[in-house]
């Protein structure tokens, strides 16, 4: 999930290349204005004039794609037949699609006359619909993170194109294939037609995608990233959801340490529960986590195929809480939601993809002293070293400060004696594989004369020991 790919170009983008005002659009003037009704944005139609609505109508009907919500039915005739259509891509992940929320409610607010088409994978269909502000998803098949090779696209010529999936050639050629009157994306040197803003490699990508709208004179808020809450009720309302997956090693901090988490909010009298995500090993992951905190078996939040299904995770996230997570989809659906979240971040820095700097949020990175906002793969296979150096107590104090925040009180036996206490208690439930490799002199005899006494140590399935804050929730983490 959640990192929006440059297409196999990589950044792209020359210095002052296409950027004039000579491109934007006076939406106003073209005819679109806030009240238009079906078969506005004239502005988008080529200087001959509108299209004969008759045929437009006709056209319509030959649209291609699956209603937002209705997963089942792979093609489905267009809905709103005789609106021109927006086609927006966005062929990514859960977190992807949610930080471009702020983009698409500005093309929703500019643009409502036109059907608003989301080329993305069928698996969001549900997520879409959350929005309220897509009409339909054309569904889109790639593997992993690749720009889909072409779009499964039937219908009319899109009035509008919007590229909010990446930054070349690749997703460019893809849009521009169908022929849309316009199409919106950042200027790049292998489509030197395309006039457009230059790309910005340090930028958050709500203001990336709300820039690029911005320049062709449509106001778009990155702050505006709220979905409506769920209408479904929450499974664990008020729990505190622990989502120790990510799509990618690199963003996937040690299970024992967030077992270590859990189970030490769990002594301290809150409800936990974890979630688990879709990819290999993470139902397995999910468990252990629970297993290792001492949770009941039943504070483990699966479906049937291991990936919660997105209605009971959006209403799980929107009763929660806190949400505990690393840099992947749950963590941008909690700030949509607007509930309080502690996320982990290693090879990508906040600034980039994180949630908004309140009190609500805490964004927990060590960047070792990089000037870099990538400083590390965000889709290697291991562990990112900086992801490492973040400890079960930071998490712990983390979670406990934004808890108060909300509460707007101090937690009375908040501090680490109190934690060191508590890790104690619980000595040997949650280990880390840290135990094993990294610790530091003098503590590794310790912790190995202990687990010869007990005899007792769950390990993370499918997971090597190792790296810096590797460590066991013990007195000598808490300290």
């Amino acid at each position: 999930m959640d990192r929006a790919i440059r297409d196999e170009w990589g950044p792209g983008g020359v210095a002052g290349h296409g950027v004039t005002g000579s491109d934007r659009v006076d939406w106003d003037r073209a005819g679109d204005t806030a009240g238009a009704g079906v078969g506005g944005g004239g502005g988008l139609r080529d200087e001959a004039g509108l299209r004969d609505e008759d045929q437009a109508r006709a056209d319509m009907g030959n649209g291609a794609g699956i209603e937002v919500g209705d997963v089942e039915k792979p093609l489905v005739p267009a809905v709103g037949r005789g609106r021109p259509v927006v086609l927006v891509l966005r062929a990514l992940g859960l977190g992807d699609l949610l930080t471009a929320v702020p983009a698409l409610k500005a093309l929703r607010r500019r643009l409502p006359g036109h059907e608003l088409v989301l080329a993305a994978p069928e698996r969001l269909a549900p997520v879409a619909a959350a929005t309220a502000l897509v009409d339909r998803l054309l569904p889109t098949y790639a593997a992993g993170r690749k720009v889909p090779a072409d779009l499964a696209w039937t219908g009319p010529t899109p009035d509008l194109a919007v590229d909010l999936h990446g930054n070349g050639p690749p997703s460019h050629l893809l849009l521009q294939r169908l022929g849309p009157r316009r199409l919106l994306a950042y200027a790049h040197p292998g489509t030197p037609d395309i006039r457009g803003p230059v790309w910005r490699e340090d930028e958050h990508e709500r203001k990336r995608w709300c820039r690029l709208l911005s320049w062709y004179g449509i106001d778009a808020d990155p702050d505006d990233l709220g979905i409506p809450a769920p209408a479904a009720a929450s499974p664990a309302p008020g729990a505190i959801v622990v989502h120790p997956g990510a799509d990618a090693g690199a963003r996937r901090w040690p299970g024992e340490r967030f077992a270590a988490v859990a189970g030490e909010l769990r002594r301290r009298g809150h409800e936990v529960v974890v979630t688990a995500g879709a990819g290999a090993g993470e139902e397995a992951r999910a468990r252990y986590v629970a297993a290792a905190a001492g949770l009941p078996p039943s504070a483990v939040l699966v479906g049937g195929d291991g990936d919660l299904p997105f209605d009971r995770l959006a209403a799980l996230v929107a009763g929660a809480r806190c949400v505990i997570v690393g840099d992947t989809g749950p963590a941008h659906l909690a700030t949509a939601l607007g509930t309080p979240s502690v996320v982990l971040f290693g090879p990508v820095a906040p600034r980039l993809w994180g949630p908004p700097t309140t009190p609500r949020h805490h964004a927990l990175w060590h960047p070792g002293g990089t000037p870099s906002p990538r400083p590390g793969d965000a889709h290697g296979h291991l562990p990112d070293e900086r992801l490492l150096c973040i400890t079960t107590e930071e998490v712990v104090k983390a979670t406990l400060d934004v808890l108060n925040s909300e509460r707007g009180v101090t937690e009375p036996d908040g501090g680490a004696a109190d934690l060191s206490r508590g890790a104690e208690e619980q000595e040997g439930t949650a280990r880390n594989p840290g135990d094993r490799a990294g610790t530091p002199e003098g503590r590794a005899g310790e912790k190995g004369s202990r687990r010869a006494e007990t005899g007792r140590r769950e390990t993370e399935p499918g997971v090597q020991a190792g790296g810096p804050g590797g460590r066991a929730m013990t007195r000598e983490v808490l300290r």
